[in-house]
C-alpha cells in the first residue's frame, strides 16, 4: 500500500515538472521571439491535416561595430574694423608668441607693411582651436593682405577682394541736390561722388545744378556675402545739366589707360577742374570791389571763397609742380602751383598740408594737397581759390579750359563698336527720364490749379 502511495505521489509530480517544463518551455520560446530578430517571422501551415505551427528562420546581416570619427573642430571667425592706435601685434598676440609677430612683420614688409594698417580698414581672423589659421586686412575695396598657414608657418601674400556684380541702369531727377536725387534712387552717396567726377571738368556741382537736372549710370553694383560693398566700374553716364546733355563712356587709350570720352571719342578730361573742392559754397566770388569781411574796406578779391567744413580735402585742378608752401599774414597757410608756362594756381586759409606736400614736390589733377581752414585773416572755415593766367589774375570759372588728346582715330572703330550698346541704354533711360519729368511737372501743376481753383472758391 505505502509503495502504491510513493508510486503515485511520484507519478505526480513528474507530472506536475513536466507541466511546469511546458510551461517554461513556452515562455522561454515567447521571450526569443520577442527579443531575437532572427526568427521574428511565424507562419501557420497544414501537415497531414493536424496544425503545425513552424518557424522560419531569417538571417540578419552582420551589424559592424565602426568606431565613430571625431568631427574636426568649428572655425571661430572674427569680422571687425582696426580701431584707433590698434596695432598687427595687439591683433594678434592671442595666437601668436612676440617672436612669430616679430618675423610677420619683417617678412610683411615686401608684400605690405603690417605697420601700415589704417583705422577703420575692415580685418578678418579665422582660428582654430586658439590656433590662428588666416587673417585678412583689406588693404582698399580692391585687394587685402593675407597671412595664411602653410606648410612650413605662414605665407603673407596680397589677393584680389572677390565680389559678386550686377550691372544695373541708375537714373534720377533733380529736385534739391544730386545727393537727395540718388538718394531717392534708393543708391548710396557714393554714387553721387563717383558721378560728379566724371563731369568734373564740365559741371560746377553747387553753381550749375538745377532742378529738373536729370542723370542715367550704367553701373557695376558690388555684393559681398550678399551684402551691398559699393560701386564698381560706371561704364557709362550721362548728366543733362540746364538742358545740355554731357555724356561719358569709360574706355582704354592705347597705352591701356581708362577715362571718360564723349560719344565723338573727345576726352571729358580738360586741363583744368571745374572747382578745387566737391560739393562747396561759394560764399565769395571774383570781385575786384569787395568789401572785405575783416578790414570792411574796398579791396579786390581776385579769387573764390568756397565756404567747407573745417578739414574738408582740397583738390589741385591741374597737374602741376609746388612752387611755393608758407604762411601770409592775410591768407594765412597757402600753397602755389605752377601748371604750366601759364598757368598758375594758390589755395589759401589752409589748416594743414596732406602728407607729402613741399616745394618742389609734383602732383596730380585731382590729388588732395591740403585741408579747409580758418587760418590768416578769415572769418570762418574756407578756401580761397585764385588763379593766373600769364602773371594776371583770372575769374576761374570764366576761362576755357583745353581737353586732353581725343581717341586715336586707330581705335574709333572699336569705341564705336563698345558704346553702341551703352548709347542704347542711356537713350532708353533718357526717354524715362523725360516721361517722368512730364508726370512730375503735369503734377504740380494740377496741383497749383487746384489750389488756385479752392482759393476762388473761398473768396
Amino acid at each position: 500500500m505505502f509503495r502504491d502511495r510513493k508510486a503515485e505521489r511520484r507519478r505526480s509530480l513528474c507530472a506536475k515538472l513536466a507541466c511546469a517544463a511546458i510551461v517554461v518551455a513556452g515562455i522561454a520560446f515567447f521571450v526569443v521571439m520577442v527579443h531575437n530578430p532572427s526568427e521574428r517571422h511565424v507562419e501557420m501551415t497544414e501537415a497531414d491535416g493536424a496544425s503545425v505551427i513552424a518557424t522560419e528562420s531569417i538571417s540578419t546581416p552582420e551589424v559592424q561595430v565602426v568606431s565613430a570619427v571625431e568631427p574636426e573642430p568649428m572655425l571661430d571667425v572674427v569680422k571687425l574694423k582696426i580701431k584707433r592706435g590698434q596695432t598687427a601685434a595687439a591683433l594678434l598676440s592671442e595666437f601668436l608668441s612676440p617672436g612669430e609677430i616679430h618675423e610677420l612683420n619683417n617678412r610683411s614688409k615686401n608684400v605690405y607693411p603690417l605697420s601700415r594698417m589704417k583705422a577703420g580698414r575692415p580685418y578678418r581672423i579665422v582660428s582654430r582651436l586658439g590656433e590662428l589659421e588666416r587673417f585678412e586686412y583689406e588693404i582698399s575695396g580692391e585687394e587685402m593682405l593675407v597671412v595664411a598657414r602653410g606648410g612650413a608657418g605662414y605665407d603673407i601674400l596680397k589677393e584680389p577682394i572677390v565680389y559678386d556684380t550686377e550691372t544695373r541702369v541708375v537714373r534720377g531727377r533733380i529736385d534739391s541736390s544730386l545727393f537727395g536725387a540718388v538718394s531717392d534712387c534708393g543708391e548710396s552717396p557714393a554714387l553721387a561722388v563717383r558721378l560728379s567726377e566724371i563731369f568734373a571738368w564740365d559741371i560746377d556741382f553747387i553753381r550749375d545744378i538745377r532742378t529738373g537736372d536729370m542723370f542715367s549710370a550704367v553701373v557695376e553694383k558690388r555684393f559681398r556675402d550678399g551684402k551691398f560693398s559699393g560701386y564698381g566700374t560706371i561704364e557709362a553716364a550721362e548728366f543733362v545739366n540746364q538742358g545740355e546733355s554731357f555724356k561719358g563712356f569709360l574706355f582704354a587709350d592705347k597705352h591701356g589707360i581708362k577715362s571718360y570720352y564723349d560719344e565723338n571719342g573727345r576726352s571729358l578730361r580738360k586741363a583744368f577742374l571745374k572747382a578745387p573742392l566737391n560739393f562747396s559754397r561759394i560764399s565769395s566770388g571774383f570781385n575786384l570791389r569787395r568789401l572785405h569781411p575783416v578790414l570792411k574796406i574796398r579791396r579786390p578779391h581776385p579769387g573764390i571763397d568756397y565756404a567747407a567744413p573745417m578739414g574738408t580735402p582740397v583738390k589741385t585742378v591741374g597737374d602741376g609742380l609746388i612752387i611755393k608752401k608758407g604762411w601770409d599774414k592775410g591768407g594765412g597757410r597757402y600753397l602755389k602751383i605752377r601748371h604750366n608756362s601759364v598757368y598758375e594756381t594758390t589755395y589759401m586759409h589752409l589748416k594743414g598740408f596732406a602728407k607729402g606736400m613741399k616745394q618742389g614736390v609734383r602732383v596730380k589733377q585731382g590729388q588732395v594737397i591740403a585741408y579747409v581752414g580758418s587760418s590768416g585773416m578769415s572769418t570762418g572755415p574756407h578756401l580761397d581759390f585764385r588763379m593766373k593766367k600769364s602773371g594776371s589774375f583770372v575769374n576761374p570759372r570764366r576761362i576755357k579750359s583745353p581737353s586732353c588728346a581725343p581717341i586715336a582715330e586707330k581705335q574709333m572703330a572699336e569705341f564705336e563698336t563698345l558704346i553702341g550698346p551703352l548709347l542704347a541704354k542711356l537713350e532708353s533711360a533718357g526717354v524715362m527720364h523725360a516721361d517722368a519729368a512730364a508726370a512730375t511737372d503735369a503734377a504740380a501743376n494740377a496741383a497749383t490749379a487746384a489750389d488756385a481753383a479752392n482759393t476762388s472758391v473761398n473768396q
